[in-house]
């Protein structure tokens, strides 16, 4: 159903915009704060190690450009972030074999002893800070309100 915007006047859009606004930053720099506290690791940390995780299997090379739109970062963000995890040892990037053209980026094992354990915590945090403090109705309503976002034409 698509709304005209001058149609309302009681200012719930503005009010709705800055309540999602205000609830994205605050759960976001509390599970930040989870991970950076337990583990060490940042959210962008965790972000680009559980893709890697969900996009290897034994006969794929993940590419940095893959991986970018798989995060919907702009390359020189992942670029930087990969350097940083690189240098802690968490990942590994290489000229790929398969045809030369570009980087893939692998875990070490380092890194997936980290997002191994990182990521039971990670989930405990979005539990205790977000997804338990919601009904099931409420958790259901916001799937719905992101199929319509992000399905928009």
């Amino acid at each position: 159903m698509h709304r005209n915007p001058e149609s309302r006047t009681d200012g719930r859009d503005r009010a709705a915009w800055q309540a999602y606004r205000r609830l994205h930053e605050r759960v976001d720099a509390e599970v930040a704060r989870d991970l950076e506290r337990k583990c060490g690791l940042s959210m962008p940390d965790y972000d680009v190690l559980a893709a890697l995780i969900e996009l290897e299997t034994p006969d794929t090379c993940i590419r940095v450009r893959g991986l970018s739109a798989r995060l919907n970062w702009a390359h020189s963000r992942l670029s930087r972030q990969l350097g940083r995890m690189e240098q802690r040892g968490l990942i590994a990037r290489e000229p790929c074999e398969r045809d030369g053209r570009g980087d893939d980026v692998a875990l070490t094992a380092s890194g997936r002893k980290t997002i191994e354990a990182a990521t039971p915590i990670y989930h405990s945090s979005v539990r205790d800070r977000f997804t338990g403090l919601l009904t099931p109705q409420q958790l259901t309503a916001l799937i719905e309100i992101e199929r319509v976002i992000a399905h928009k034409p």
